[in-house]
């Protein structure tokens, strides 16, 4: 008898389809996963931020007037303020004197 080494088509569909299977489920879980890390980052930058604005006004007796005031100052972020991984920017009210996420 002659021995065969390799697969024959039918083998070879068989495992292209239950890649592709694969492959269906595992991508829309990944892309999920992506923006549920980037909210995550977003509210965390937005409670670092609020809590460096209170710093600032044990500093300072005072809140700050914009949100530029702490971000750039070495102080407080030597490292550089945090960036919204959306590539929004982070709005200040200086009436409530609290950074907003834009609801992401």
């Amino acid at each position: 008898m002659l021995s065969r080494k390799g697969l024959t088509l039918i083998e070879l569909l068989i495992v292209v389809i239950i890649l592709g299977a694969l492959a269906a489920i595992a991508i829309p879980r990944i892309t999920t996963s992506a923006t549920t890390a980037k909210i995550n980052v977003c509210k965390t930058n937005v409670d670092t931020l609020n809590t460096v604005i209170e710093m600032y006004n044990v500093d300072n007796d005072s809140y700050p007037s914009a949100l530029t005031d702490v971000t750039s100052d070495v102080n407080y972020f030597p490292d550089g303020a945090p960036v919204c991984p959306f590539g929004d920017a982070y709005s200040y009210s200086t009436t409530t004197y609290r950074v907003s996420d834009h609801g992401h």
